[in-house]
Order: C-alpha cells, then structure tokens, then sequence
C-alpha cells in the first residue's frame, strides 16, 4: 500500500511540474490544493507530499499560514544562477568532449540537425525542447553523477524562466550557432574549447533575457490569494 501511495504522489508531482513549466500554473501563483487535488483526480493528501518534492526541487515554495505558491525568479536569481549554471555546464561539456565516441556523435548530429530546421523556422517551442535534449545528453556523456545532480537541480530551476530568452529578436539564430560551434568543439575532442563555448553560450542567454526585461519589463507576480492560469487577465 505504502508503495501505491509514493507512486501516486510522485506522478501527482510530475503532473503539477508540468503545469508550472507550460505555465498553465504562472509565476507567483497560489496554488489552490483543493481545486487542484479535484482537477487530477486525487486527494489532498497525494497532492500535499507532490507539493513537497517541489519545495525541495525550488519550483514551489510553502508559507506557513498562507499556503503554496509557485516561486518566480527575481532579477537576482538570475544574475546568481546563471553564472553557476554556466560554469556547472561548461564543465560537462569538457567531460563529454573527452568521453564523446562516434556513436555519440551521430546521435548528437542529428539532435543539431533538429535544432538548425526549428532555428530556421522560428518555432520556438520545438526549439526549446531539442535544445534541453541536446543540454541533457552533454550532461549524461560528462559521466559524473554529482555534476549531473546539481546541473539537473538547477536545470529545473531555470525552467520557471522557460524559453523566454528566445523571443529576442535574432536570438534562436545566435542560440543555434552557438550550440553548432559547442558541437564542433566536441567533435574535436576538445574540452577546453567546449567548455568556453559552453560557458558562453549560457551566460549569453541571461544577456537576452536582460535584455528582453529592459525591453518589456515583466508584470508583477500574482497577487496572494489568486489562482491564476494561463490565459486569465
């Protein structure tokens, strides 16, 4: 019985980290444990440990008195995590440029040759997420399971942000020159070169996210006591 109960709040965790990450739950939202358990069909008790597991991953946080709500990222928690970010993936792109194989390479080929047809097409949504593919299989051929835990820590993190960074003008082309020049780099067997390029290419998109708040500055988060969804004023 023990085992059902985990599996259940588990999936309950996965489902409501996909809400927040397609933004059907927004930034600063108060999450309604009630309305929510009844939507997927669970109780509360499922949906207060999933709850949990994402208070402990950073994508929610839980306020004594006041209940859960989905954390938006600040200007300085961007400015924190993405230079960490950088230096965590820049390094798995110097292990993967050591452990790459020719088997790799193929793989990560036509992983790239996704990543340029969505570039040139402009779609954004399926560029992001060959772009986490490709980010994630970097991560794996790095081969050290305690970069890879913090990487995919902070990974889930920066996915509150989602693709954001890819709405400025220009910057799904620079993106994908950058991962291209990555992608050489590994083929070279070069880990140093990968992990510069890594770096930059990281730190670049918190540039264009920069940017893209000076253009547009983003509205207040959701007020306490509000559910609210994407497509709601």
């Amino acid at each position: 019985m023990r085992i059902v109960q985990q599996a259940l709040y588990l999936e309950v965790a996965d489902r409501l980290r996909a809400m927040i990450d397609d933004h059907t739950l927004l930034p600063g939202a108060w999450i309604d444990e009630v309305a929510l358990a009844a939507a997927l069909g669970t109780s509360r008790t499922p949906m207060r440990e999933a709850l949990k597991v994402l208070a402990a991953e950073g994508l929610v946080r839980l306020e004594p008195r006041r209940g859960c709500f989905v954390n938006a990222l600040t200007e300085q928690d961007l400015d924190e995590i993405f230079p960490l970010m950088a230096l965590l993936e820049g390094r798995c792109a110097y292990e993967a440029a050591r452990n790459v194989t020719q088997t790799d390479l193929d793989a990560l080929e036509g992983l790239h040759a996704e990543l340029a047809r969505h570039a040139a097409a402009g779609d954004i949504d399926a560029y992001y997420e060959t772009n986490y593919q490709i980010h994630e299989a970097i991560q794996r051929l790095a081969g050290n399971r305690w970069l890879s835990g913090v990487v995919s820590d902070l990974r889930k993190v920066l996915r509150l942000s989602r693709h954001k960074s890819l709405k400025l003008p220009g910057r799904i082309q620079e993106s994908c020159a950058e991962h291209m020049s990555v992608f050489s780099a590994l083929k070279a067997h070069d880990p140093e070169g990968a992990e510069a390029l890594m770096k930059t290419h990281v730190l670049r998109q918190r540039g264009a996210l920069s940017a893209l708040d000076r253009a547009d500055p983003e509205p207040p988060a959701v007020a306490p006591g509000q559910l609210r969804l994407a497509g709601q004023d």
